[in-house]
């Protein structure tokens, strides 16, 4: 096993582990923070939105782990430059723009129950901003990769 195929072997145990937290939260604490919720207040529905914000995260979190785990299964089978490679470069920025649009739907939505309900949202809001700062510098660096691929594919028949 030579250094690149354990540095991508690594990454994706790394890519597996983070997806068994991301699903164990959809189908463990998610459901069991909607329980408890509609226990303690029975006609209260207004956590149900911020569990679907919280879903559609998980699920575009998800389709981007299994896209960065594609590419480096493109990298290990050294394909890195190929046409499969700027596939799941855009999936991963399209599921990351998705991400950021989810939690801004969720801000949003605490912004307006707070205002009917009187509480203070500044700890999700502020914990939300760094998370979307953290997915723009993410979606930034793999836009980068994704036009510096797709350059080097377009000038590739040519040297041939």
């Amino acid at each position: 096993m030579n250094v690149k195929q354990g540095s991508t072997t690594f990454l994706k145990v790394i890519i597996f582990l983070i997806g068994i937290a991301v699903f164990a939260l959809c189908i463990y604490w998610l459901p069991e923070i909607a329980i408890r919720d509609a226990k303690a207040h029975p006609w209260d529905y207004s956590l149900y939105p911020i569990l679907g914000f919280a879903y559609g995260y998980c699920i575009a979190f998800s389709v981007a782990l299994y896209q960065v785990f594609k590419l480096l299964t493109y990298i290990e089978k050294n394909n890195a430059f190929s046409q499969l490679s700027l596939k799941s470069l855009k999936v991963i920025k399209k599921s990351a723009l998705t991400t950021i649009f989810f939690i801004v739907l969720g801000i949003i939505y605490l912004k307006v129950l707070s205002k009917v309900t009187g509480d203070d949202p500044a700890g999700p809001i502020s914990l939300s901003l760094m998370v979307i700062l953290a997915t723009s510098i993410i979606t930034a660096i793999v836009d980068v990769l994704q036009k510096l691929l797709k350059n080097l594919l377009d000038t590739k028949p040519e040297n041939d």
